[in-house]
């Protein structure tokens, strides 16, 4: 079964449980926000990766990742140049079938994808867990962060997202890890790439700063 969304294409991934804030500015997407507001609650429209393409601009998003996130309108501030600053929450992930751009902005029919576990996850989930702790000291040690003191979620599916949100990686990465069809496999996988960052991190004296470390709005 099929819904049709609204889309939001971007050049960031959105995970499940990832606050993403946003500032609204192209006409396209003020009228987004304006139709979503005139909706009942929950109120969400699906952010897509940008595969060739850019995120502003009449030429904009040539070809759209097939998997994509929904995020929910949390918050919505209108400046007096009509203008928004938005605040929203990634909930649930969707398969993108078709296209739809009979409105100012693009729609899409989406499939929503199931949100499970897996074959037993607890084994990359321990791994994961220590290799993260190490990776999160490391980036401290090289100047890095702020990073939250708190412990990774418990539960496997939450872990999984929460440290495909936390690593500092480029979007084709981030891209695969939100395309994982379950938890243990997206666990597994991140236990490669921490072992991987915590190799690199262990002969670099410093590292790029990535979207990880920027705490900005992302401009539309």
């Amino acid at each position: 079964m099929t819904e049709r969304l609204p889309l939001f294409p971007l050049g960031t991934v959105l995970f499940p449980g990832l606050v993403l804030p946003l500032h609204l500015f192209e006409d396209r997407y003020l009228r987004l926000v304006a139709d979503l507001l005139d909706r009942p609650e929950p109120r969400g429209f699906g952010v897509v990766g940008i595969e060739l393409g850019h995120e502003v601009g009449e030429s904009a998003a040539h070809r759209l990742a097939e998997v994509g996130c929904v995020a929910e309108l949390r918050d919505a501030r209108r400046h007096p140049d009509g203008r928004y600053d938005v605040v929203t929450v990634g909930a649930r992930r969707f398969r993108l079938k078709e296209l739809d751009r009979s409105r100012p902005y693009l729609q899409g029919e989406v499939e929503f994808l199931p949100e499970d576990a897996g074959t037993d996850p607890e084994p990359a989930a321990v791994r994961v867990r220590r290799l993260y702790r190490l990776y999160r000291h490391r980036l401290r040690s090289a100047g890095a962060g702020p990073f939250e003191d708190g412990e990774p979620p418990r539960d496997p599916v939450a872990l999984s997202y929460a440290i495909a949100a936390a690593l500092v990686l480029d979007g084709h990465e981030k891209q695969r890890l939100l395309e994982c069809e379950d938890a243990a496999l997206r666990l597994e996988a991140e236990r490669d790439l921490l072992a991987r960052e915590n190799r690199i991190l262990d002969v670099l004296p410093m590292i790029p700063a990535g979207q990880f470390l920027d705490g900005s709005f992302h401009p539309n």
